[in-house]
């Protein structure tokens, strides 16, 4: 999509960044200690750990991703949200008191506490270096889409000026400036999402959308010629080639110089040309929009209602609405959606979108993306079961989670914190349902980055207001990744150098050591994030979540419910979740198109692996931990 940056958004972003320097300098005159670089000292309130608990989990996956899921796919989208705050039933009942008892620094910590084990400290600091790194990537991912719109600039630049701001942020104060951050940036996102949605209900649906602040293009329709199955003639448009991809049955026609792509449908006894969205990559690197170079600014941002229905009667628009009765127009009204073709035309790779009129109702129930049930299959099922695993489990085993519980005095407060984090993430997660279906009707969606929906949506009621949300959303992504490399460089320092390795590092050398470590893993996380460009945020974080539910959860889960658990059941659970969790991955349909592969050739069908690697985990855990009994007398008392 072609985008004109705003002199404004660039003002407010800078001003963001600027704070959170400002923040970072004032915090590293007091951040000596490791316990202050690591865990803020165990000094944060409650309520603040609580917001900053919002801030650090409302990550680019919640804010871009669910929005643009949502948009694109209904409520399936609204699934993610369901799915993610589940999870912190699990981190409240069973998780957050005995981790904050047990843990000093960081998850590794937690793990060995009624252990001396080498094996469990290795395993658990690769584990959380590993969950945090599969994190990242959708993080740098977001901040690489938002970049654009935002300063006018390249995917990788957003890449690596976020990837620089949060090595600087935890380089310089460690975990007091990034619980700061969080809590700035989780407070102004629940704010301005709000704002947001009251924009949605007064706006209410409206058939054509237009607004002063946003350009939109009207696709046309041509009746052809026919010779049997075939077009010959098309108005004032020449007739290149036709070509059938998946069942779809794609016309190639060329005006002035220049190709478009139709699709051909059939009406009856009629036949009828609808245009698409087109994106061409030529085989000597020019990328084409619509059949025109990118300086022509002809690639749109789209969506819109193709049918209003109130009360059973057809309307122009509605006006204001409230949250309930917004609900239920778009359930009976009609959504113009578009659906992605990928194919080759000769030597060029072609993407082109087309208009997919979709019922209202249908957006509002499951089976747009995960198919359960109409046209459901047995691997469909589980794949959509597989994720809810993940998801629901996932959360209680997050690294940069689970730190935070290290970062108030005690375990009530630890419990008070969890209380106040579930009450700020519902209520935001209530409300990326409403953007994400404002996105999907106001004429908003980026055809290439369903990411951009919830930005783009803002821009829609104003250049400020995007401004604002666009910047919010940069700093979502800055307080996550800080939280992410917090997390990294415990493992780093604290767990495989200081302890695993036994070097008995000084309170400054291991300031050091992790200031060292954030800056490997920030520019580890940059070439990820630049590599993995173009994937939505909440799929790839579904991934994150299944290798932390895996990897982590029966360790933390058995540790802290069955007296038998070794440390040699805990090392070899943790090994076996990462690589069934990783294997899986690497191996599924949509790594297999990744790698350039029809994904139907895949080893296997399944893109979220957590049925199975959870399980295999959980059972290693138990049938080592029972074959090494003789070990539990190492246990320490707590």
């Amino acid at each position: 999509m072609i985008y004109t940056p705003s002199i404004t958004a660039i003002i407010i972003f800078v001003l963001f960044v600027m704070v959170v320097l400002a923040l970072s300098f004032y915090f590293a005159s007091k951040t000596k200690s490791a316990s202050g670089f690591f865990a803020a000292g165990g000094t944060i309130h409650w309520g603040v750990n609580g917001i900053a608990f919002a801030g650090d989990y409302l990550s680019a996956a919640s804010f871009l991703g669910i929005c643009g899921m949502i948009a694109f796919s209904g409520y399936d989208g609204f699934l993610y949200s369901i799915g993610y705050l589940a999870g912190w039933i699990v981190a409240l009942f069973l998780v957050a008191e005995p981790l904050k008892r047990l843990g000093k620094y960081t998850f590794t910590d937690a793990l060995d506490a009624r252990f001396d084990s080498k094996a469990i400290q290795l395993t658990a600091a690769i584990s959380t270096l590993i969950v945090s790194m599969f994190y990242l990537i959708p993080q740098m991912v977001g901040a690489g889409a938002l970049v654009k719109p935002l300063l006018g600039l390249e995917h990788h630049w957003g890449v690596i000026i976020v990837g620089a701001i949060v090595i600087f942020i935890v380089a310089t104060a460690g975990m007091t400036s990034t619980t700061y951050v969080q809590f700035i940036k989780g407070a102004l996102l629940i704010i301005f999402s709000t704002v947001l949605s009251v924009y949605i209900f007064n706006n209410g649906l409206k058939l054509h959308p237009e607004t002063e602040h946003q350009e939109y293009h009207r696709f046309i329709s041509i009746s052809p010629g026919m010779q049997g199955d075939m077009v010959i003639d098309a108005a004032d448009y020449g007739v290149v080639k036709q070509q059938n991809v998946k069942d779809h049955t794609l016309v190639k026609l060329q005006k002035d110089g220049v190709n478009r792509w139709f699709k051909l449908v059939k009406n009856g006894d009629t036949f009828l040309l609808q245009e698409m969205l087109s994106t061409t990559n030529i085989h000597n690197g020019l990328k084409l929009y619509n059949g025109e170079p990118a300086e022509n600014a002809k690639f749109y941002q789209v969506g819109h209602m193709s049918k209003i229905l109130v009360d059973g009667k057809e309307v122009e628009q509605t006006g204001p609405l409230g949250p309930f009765k917004f609900l239920s127009t778009i359930g009976e009204s009609e959504i113009v959606r578009f659906t992605r073709l990928k194919f080759n035309d000769g030597n060029d790779k072609v993407t082109v979108w087309y208009q997919n009129i979709t019922a209202g109702s249908d957006m509002m129930k499951p089976g747009l993306r995960f198919k359960i049930g109409k046209d459901a299959t047995p691997i469909s099922k589980l794949n959509f079961i597989s994720l809810m695993i993940a998801l629901f489990l996932g959360t209680s085993a997050l690294p940069h989670i689970l730190i935070r519980y290290y970062t108030v005095p005690s375990q009530r407060d630890a419990r008070k914190s969890t209380i106040v984090a579930i009450a700020s993430i519902g209520a935001f997660y209530i409300l990326t349902m409403f953007m994400g279906l404002g996105a999907a009707i106001n004429g908003v969606l980026d055809m290439e980055s369903s990411n951009m929906s919830a930005p783009l949506l803002a821009k829609a009621f104003g250049v400020g207001l995007f401004s604002i949300i666009s910047a919010i959303a940069f700093a979502t992504i800055l307080g996550t990744v800080s939280g992410l490399i917090i997390a990294s460089t415990g493992a780093i320092a604290h767990d495989i150098i200081d302890i695993y390795m036994k070097k008995n590092l000084s309170e400054t050398n291991k300031v050091l050591a992790g200031k060292i470590s954030a800056f490997v893993v920030g520019i580890i996380a940059i070439i990820l994030g630049i590599a993995f460009k173009g994937m939505n945020v909440s799929f790839l974080v579904g991934w994150a979540f299944a290798v932390a539910a895996s990897a982590n959860l029966p360790s933390i889960l058995m540790l802290l419910f069955w007296k038998k658990t070794t440390a040699k059941g805990i090392a070899s659970s943790i090994v076996v979740g990462i690589v069934a969790a990783i294997g899986l991955i690497l191996t599924s349909p949509m790594m297999w198109s990744r790698y350039g592969l029809n994904p139907e050739n895949a080893i296997h069908q399944l893109d979220n692996p957590a049925v199975f690697s959870f399980t295999l985990a959980l059972l290693t855990l138990i049938f080592v931990s029972l074959a090494t009994q003789k070990d539990n007398h190492k246990k320490k008392d707590i």
